[in-house]
């Protein structure tokens, strides 16, 4: 049987990731995460047959409040502020640089629609079954497979867009389109 301490730190990771890709900000996750387990601890949380996914159905919804609270505060504009991709204007070489495939797939699942994003971020992210993620957002297995479908279907759109066909070793510049080769494939 577990004690508070050893479901805090099996789970917090996991709460606090979910918490993070749905919220886009460190601080706003850690208070929503830190609540997520305040809710939990007050419940008989210890009769749960299935720990992680009745914890994620918390958490999820706690996140989703949290975005229905934030849209109706003055906070709105703060938030759109926030998750507005920014443009620097560094020099090309330090844009390569800093160009990583994960990154761009990770903008791009940031700006799926929230449904979506939430059903791919739990079957990706946190490896969960497709009836586990039904149970979490209270729709039927049918409709998480078709926003998981969907989802997948509008980053593959994006990746065909950009114009990526990533190898080993090579990056594109988008604003100039040219192919640069990292020194150690020359």
């Amino acid at each position: 049987m577990l004690n508070e301490r050893e479901l805090f730190e099996l789970y917090n990771k996991d709460v606090y990731r979910t918490c993070y890709y749905m919220l886009h900000h460190a601080q706003d996750a850690e208070d929503v995460c830190h609540d997520v387990f305040v809710t939990v601890f007050r419940q008989d949380w210890q009769k749960v047959e299935y720990k992680k996914t009745w914890l994620m159905k918390i958490t999820v919804n706690h996140c989703l409040n949290f975005l229905k609270r934030e849209q109706k505060s003055k906070l709105r504009e703060k938030k759109q502020f926030l998750l507005t991709p920014r443009r620097t204007a560094d020099p090309v070489d330090i844009q390569i640089a800093h160009v990583e495939e994960s990154a761009l797939w990770a903008q791009w699942v940031q700006e799926l629609p929230e449904k979506m994003r939430s059903a791919i971020l739990l079957r990706y992210m946190n490896d969960l079954s497709l009836a586990e993620i039904a149970e979490i957002l209270e729709i039927p297995t049918g409709t998480v497979k078709s926003r998981i479908y969907k989802a997948i279907r509008m980053l593959r759109k994006k990746w065909d867009q950009a114009g990526k066909s990533y190898q080993k070793g090579e990056v594109y510049s988008e604003p100039y389109g040219k192919k640069v080769v990292s020194s150690s494939e020359k």
